[in-house]
């Protein structure tokens, strides 16, 4: 039997042969496919996203890499995933490169529900035209307020009114598309008494029961 000494120098010999990387983005390691409509050209600084419905960039960190090692397949790798930094960047940059993909080829929708009593929705010409980054038409709205709600719709947002209480949106920009419903969202968010509000998506919420005194 081993001196307690020599097995514990053994044993540190043993788990400091190989090294184990600990940390790895499951995210960010994955490659990504993309169609032969996109073009991607990666530069020191970001990576452009070229595709049928128009282009846009992502930004890169200095120590990200990215490599095409088939045609239709991009990795992106970083300098040290044991940093946090990089290993949270690595997959969220890898994520915003994928949307971008996507809203360059298919775009993104969303629908919002009104739901409430008299809540109703028309979309119109805007006077003031296109006015603060406008696209020249706006959403009027009747929320239950004793006023009616206009709210302008952004030139990089298209919006259609199927039904008087249906909106769907859709843009090439994911993150603007979930800006822009969080803002019409907000004129009246769903409330958890009698369900009234503006629902983005399949939103559901928890109707609460009053209490009776």
């Amino acid at each position: 039997m081993l001196p307690r000494s020599r097995l514990a120098h053994s044993l540190r010999s043993f788990s400091t042969s190989t090294r184990v990387q600990a940390h790895v983005s499951h995210i960010g390691r994955e490659p990504i496919k993309f169609p032969e409509t996109v073009s991607l050209s990666p530069s020191t600084s970001c990576i452009t996203v070229k595709g049928p419905l128009g282009t846009t960039s992502v930004p890169l960190r200095p120590y990200m890499k990215i490599d095409f090692p088939q045609n239709d397949t991009m990795t992106i790798v970083v300098e040290d995933p044991e940093v946090k930094e990089q290993r949270a960047m690595w997959g969220t940059t890898r994520t915003l490169i994928y949307n971008a993909i996507v809203g360059m080829t298919e775009g993104f929708t969303v629908p919002l529900y009104l739901v409430g009593v008299g809540y109703r929705v028309i979309l119109e010409d805007d006077p003031r035209g296109k006015a603060d980054g406008g696209n020249g038409q706006r959403l009027n709205m009747k929320l239950g307020y004793s006023h009616l709600v206009y709210v302008p719709v952004p030139a990089h947002i298209k919006a259609e009114v199927p039904t008087p209480t249906k909106i769907v949106l859709s843009c090439t920009d994911k993150h603007q598309l979930g800006l822009f419903s969080a803002k019409v969202r907000g004129y009246r968010k769903p409330e958890p008494y009698k369900g009234k509000g503006i629902f983005v998506g399949n939103e559901q919420i928890r109707i609460k029961s009053v209490k009776k005194k």
